[in-house]
């Protein structure tokens, strides 16, 4: 289930695994309303939690669903009508998906969820965040907001609110937001990922040459994560090997 990433196809400029590097590097490709990605990011904590030896940066990277939508979202019955065809096929997908949630201490609350959001603004505030250490935080945050709160997550105000909780000023963040800052960047990503063969998240991207897609179960990620050390270990040796010899 593991594969090998092209090292010219990497999402990150430079990033093409040929230096050592004592940390680990996890791209991820994910949407701020799709709810395999935040299953996929809890699955991820699990295994990194079960491994405290291995530093990691995470890095996020925008891929949208729906590209399309209009700024203001749309309402979710006609979103679920238009993707699934009628509501009881929509009901079975979702119950599967609260059912693999309770598995990861989360709560799914699809019922109180009443329209669709465009995600670009809620990935810029994501990158907002990142470039301050936060973007775990606020990818997180957006996900609470959205799956267990039901927020309108495309409603500046609502991520105003959740900014501000995450401690930035809330006029810096409105300046942000009222500029064009990272649109651009946030659609990049998205053709990126499609150039990568990436069609669904999440997908997960280890030191630039190693990928995952789906919301992985821990064995998976252990594996894909053993791959990359091995990968790392063979780099090191051939590193000092030839000073060994002089």
């Amino acid at each position: 289930m593991c594969q090998a990433v092209s090292p010219q196809s990497s999402l990150i400029a430079g990033q093409n695994g040929s230096s050592f590097n004592p940390g680990m590097r996890i791209d991820i490709i994910f949407d701020t309303i799709c709810p395999w990605c935040f299953l996929g990011k809890r699955r991820l904590e699990q295994t990194l939690a079960s491994r405290p030896n291995v530093v990691v940066d995470i890095n996020w990277h925008a891929f949208l669903l729906n590209p399309d939508m209009p700024p203001e979202g749309m309402d979710r019955e006609d979103y679920l009508i238009a993707k699934f065809g009628n509501r009881s096929r929509a009901d079975r997908v979702y119950g599967a998906i609260a059912e693999a949630g309770h598995t990861v201490g989360i709560d799914f609350r699809f019922d109180r969820i009443t329209r669709v959001p465009s995600s670009i603004d809620s990935h810029r505030l994501v990158q907002f965040a990142s470039r301050r250490g936060l973007g775990n935080e606020a990818t997180e945050a957006l996900y609470q907001a959205y799956f267990l709160e039901g927020q309108d997550t495309s409603s500046r105000l609502a991520l105003y609110d959740i900014a501000e909780r995450l401690g930035f000023d809330r006029i810096e963040v409105r300046e942000y937001f009222y500029s064009d800052e990272n649109v651009a960047e946030i659609r990049d990503q998205n053709s990126r990922a499609h150039r990568l063969g990436i069609s669904g998240v999440p997908a997960f991207i280890i030191d630039g040459n190693f990928s995952v897609s789906g919301a992985q179960e821990p064995q998976v990620l252990n594996r894909l994560i053993d791959i990359a050390e091995e990968r790392k270990r063979e780099l090191s040796a051939e590193n000092v090997l030839p000073a060994m010899s002089d």
